[in-house]
């Protein structure tokens, strides 16, 4: 249920006395207890701004709320529409709706922020402790203006991304539509913080006392409309506080004499003029032409009215009716222009009816249009182009240009130099794309500030982001069914373009490789949130030479992700991959120096083994990071004391589906990982049943994926087992942590048991003295079936030995055994015989052979 459902009359009345034009933190309230509340402004932004808002929340809420716009019968709109302008077209909440999808919303922080979590301290230059955000102004003070019903709402969602607590005037002539949607909006995020960074107050300009209460506390003042409304808040805005203009603004249109003579030109120029009867600041107000020919101005005029004249009437009647003032104005710039005609100044075509108007004049300075499809063309040669609009470029926005594409490449430098801020195609100039400059400046960065914080590179050498220190990122709580690989796995065709740039097969390890594609936004994300991980295992981007040793090529993603990781973070990079060839392997990480290794444990292994003599002569090797399986304690202990290997560390813990879930820090050991949190939440479910496991008990890890686009990842069982870890990490992280026991597959049902490979994994390192790698092969023969354990191969190894570990250590087994239900068999085979996934290199742990 809504906050617009649960307030009844009976609460308007309670919240304030009178009708209830005013939403304020979650609540609809009348003029006395909007009175009371603005004189406690300051409090009330202070309280609000002790909670950090998650880019996240607003994200998921805006998006919630543009899926029910979009939607003719979702009840959202339907009492959305409801506060409409009796003259505005419902479609004007479907096209709100475009607006406030996360794809839009996420593009436009992208472009005026530099990324999609732009709040977070992170290191603005990975090779230095040196840490960068954009923090919110504080509060923003809106002063919406009373001809558009979009964007006082859209001011709001501008100042909520930015972070700020927001407070807008909307005219006491508008209807509650901003008050509703917003708290629409509010009542998407059950954690009330969006809430409590909306006030939407309805008074009229004249209530002064209440203008300089919404501004007093103010560190940034937002005002649309003409120079007299600014002026009006100006002089509310105390000192220091930042005014920011969004002003009405003249455009034009430049055509050289090619443009002008296609007959296409016209039209498309015609498009512009029309296209919401010159309501809006980039419709063209004149056309220059590109010339000192009067004759050539007043022919082409001629031709624009009779293309002026076939246009139909606007569709939207309201638009199309200029009231008394702007009637006047039309009447009087038309007579005046007549009566010029009588010295050779001027010419005018006109409607007999006074639908449109082109008015023809030899003098060369900008004038404004009375607008409602009145055109002045005027002659303007491009060298003049500057002495004649710089005086005017206050007032300048959008120039469309009509020539060639050498002539379109030079007149955009030159209208820039003028004092344009935006240059369109001629037919183009209303259009606009997602985080589009709005009058030269993006709106984001106006309602920001940019921080830093210098640390001590000592005490801080491993962490990316000094957030993950001071709070727990708090995102929102997942919902819907769990769901499983097959569940997600759609066909790439059944994708938008923008969100299937980027193709990647899995390993294939658990079976057939599966598909997954990302956007490159997406990607762009993940990579970085790795980078983040990987300093905090203790990577060191300034002083490590590292060999990218993971496995490259069948659409696998592992290599070209940690080559995306490593240049994200500015490292040496050797970009050798896995290779059959140990011995050019080992001599190109000799030759070059490299002292860190990233790649498959099973590969590294086989690698260090099979050159073991150079790699030790050498003893240059110091740190390894490792993904896609685990080195098991005894291999750590051996990596260490036989290679000198002093930092052993996963390099994430993550899948080609979900991209990076996990990450290492120094305090992190075995199977240990913190989580990505400001990009996934995570359960834990029973192993059999979809309900939570008891804190501390194994089961099944399920990720919700909140940064993506495209294939929807909600609640995903991945397929891997853990167990939460409790307490806060010694490291200070507030990032939830937990352990790794395993794959689901790793669990086996053998001869009535289940049988769990890393138990015998345990065993045969603890009690059998085995360092290597340990594979099971199930058969099935005729009179029973068959559990061969196969590890590899070295001079201590006793087959005997581990079958009796196994046996002793293991009463399931044991028993499986005495009943003669199973065969066990132990067998010391060559690391190279060991079944491995083609793709990715992986060991394949459990071969399962009986189908």
């Amino acid at each position: 249920m809504t906050v617009t459902e649960t307030m009844t009359g009976a609460a308007y009345e309670q919240h304030g006395g009178g009708a209830a034009h005013h939403y304020w933190q979650g609540a609809f309230i009348g003029d006395e207890e909007a009175g009371r509340r603005l004189a406690g402004l300051p409090a009330a932004v202070e309280a609000a701004l002790a909670t950090v808002l998650e880019t996240e929340t607003v994200l998921a809420a805006c998006d919630a709320l543009a899926t029910a716009l979009c939607d003719p019968g979702h009840p959202v709109r339907a009492r959305l529409a409801a506060h409409l302008p009796a003259d505005e077209d419902p479609a004007v909440l479907a096209e709100l709706g475009g607006l406030l999808g996360r794809r839009e919303l996420t593009r436009k922080l992208r472009r005026e922020l530099g990324g999609a979590t732009p709040g977070r301290l992170d290191r603005a230059d990975p090779r230095e402790t040196v840490y960068e955000a954009w923090a919110p102004v504080g509060l923003v003070a809106h002063v919406a203006p009373g001809n558009a019903a979009t964007v006082a709402p859209l001011s709001i969602v501008e100042g909520l991304l930015a972070g700020n607590v927001n407070v807008l005037k909307t005219s006491s002539a508008d209807t509650l539509l901003t008050q509703h949607l917003m708290a629409e909006l509010a009542a998407l995020d059950p954690s009330g913080a969006l809430a409590a960074r909306i006030v939407v107050l309805r008074f009229p300009s004249s209530r002064q006392e209440w203008l300089r209460l919404m501004c007093a506390p103010a560190d940034a003042v937002a005002v649309w409309g003409g120079e007299g409304a600014v002026d009006g808040v100006a002089a509310h805005v105390p000192a220091g506080c930042r005014l920011v203009e969004w002003g009405h603004r003249i455009s034009f249109a430049y055509l050289t004499a090619d443009a002008w003579s296609d007959a296409g030109t016209l039209d498309a120029l015609a498009d512009d003029v029309c296209l919401h009867e010159q309501q809006a600041c980039s419709s063209p107000q004149v056309v220059y032409l590109d010339t000192e020919d009067e004759a050539q101005v007043f022919a082409f005029a001629e031709r624009f009215a009779a293309v002026l004249a076939a246009r139909p009437p606007a569709a939207d009647a309201s638009s199309a009716v200029p009231d008394p003032a702007e009637a006047a104005e039309l009447t009087t710039t038309e007579l005046v222009a007549r009566l010029e005609e009588h010295l050779g100044l001027t010419r005018v075509f006109a409607a007999p009816d006074g639908s449109w108007r082109v008015m023809a004049d030899t003098r060369s300075p900008l004038t404004a249009s009375p607008l409602h499809r009145s055109v002045w063309v005027k002659p303007l040669p491009r060298e003049r182009l500057i002495t004649t609009l710089r005086p005017m470029r206050r007032y300048l926005q959008t120039a469309g240009l009509a020539g060639s594409r050498s002539d379109i490449a030079e007149l955009s430098r030159t209208a820039l130099a003028a004092g344009v801020t935006r240059v369109t195609p001629v037919g183009a100039m209303l259009e606009s794309y997602a985080g589009e400059p709005h009058d030269g400046v993006y709106a984001l960065q106006r309602y920001s500030r940019r921080v830093a914080v210098q640390a001590d590179p000592a005490r801080f050498a491993t962490t990316a982001c000094l957030d993950d220190l001071a709070r727990p990122v708090v995102l929102p709580l997942p919902t819907g069914p769990l769901r499983g690989k097959e569940d997600v796995r759609e066909p790439a065709r059944e994708l938008g373009r923008a969100d299937a740039e980027l193709y990647f097969h899995s390993g294939g390890s658990t079976g057939a490789p599966a598909l997954s594609v990302f956007s490159y936004d997406d990607y762009d994300t993940q990579m970085h949130a790795a980078a983040r991980g990987l300093l905090a295992a203790g990577y060191d981007p300034v002083g490590d030479r590292t060999a990218n040793l993971f496995y490259c090529g069948a659409m696998y993603g592992s290599f070209i992700s940690f080559f995306s990781v490593l240049e994200r973070l500015g490292g040496v990079q050797l970009p050798l991959s896995a290779g059959p060839d140990h011995r050019a392997t080992a001599r190109a990480v000799i030759e070059h120096r490299a002292d860190t290794l990233f790649g498959m444990p099973s590969y590294l292994w086989q690698l260090l083994h099979a050159e073991a003599d150079a790699l030790r002569a050498y003893g240059g090797l110091r740190k390894i990071f490792y993904g896609g399986e685990h080195f098991s304690e005894e291999q750590r202990r051996t990596l260490k004391e036989k290679f000198g290997i002093e930092v052993v560390h996963s390099i994430t813990y993550g899948s080609t589906d979900l991209g990076p879930l996990g990450y290492q820090c120094t305090e992190s050991s075995g199977g240990v990982h913190h989580l990505h949190a400001d990009l996934h939440t995570m359960e834990i479910v029973d192993l059999a049943e979809d309900r939570p496991v008891a804190p501390g008990e194994t089961g099944r890890l399920v990720f919700t994926t909140h940064a993506r686009r495209g294939q929807h990842l909600g609640r995903y069982l991945i397929g891997d087992l853990g167990r939460e870890v409790p307490g806060r990490c010694p490291c200070g992280r507030h990032a939830p942590r937990f352990e790794l026991m395993g794959r689901t597959g790793d669990v086996m049902r053998v001869a009535t048991y289940f049988l769990n490979h890393r138990r015998f994994l345990t065993l045969a390192e603890e009690q059998g003295g085995h360092r290597g790698e340990l594979q099971i092969r199930l058969d099935g023969t005729d009179a029973r079936e068959r559990l061969t354990v196969r590890v590899e191969r070295a001079p201590a190894t006793d087959p005997a030995r581990l079958r009796e570990a196994f046996l002793s250590g293991y009463p399931e087994l044991r028993s499986a055994v005495t009943e003669r239900l199973l065969d066990l068999v132990v067998e010391a085979v060559d690391g190279a015989a060991l079944d491995r996934s083609p793709t990715s290199g992986k060991l394949l742990a459990v071969v399962d052979a009986r189908r």
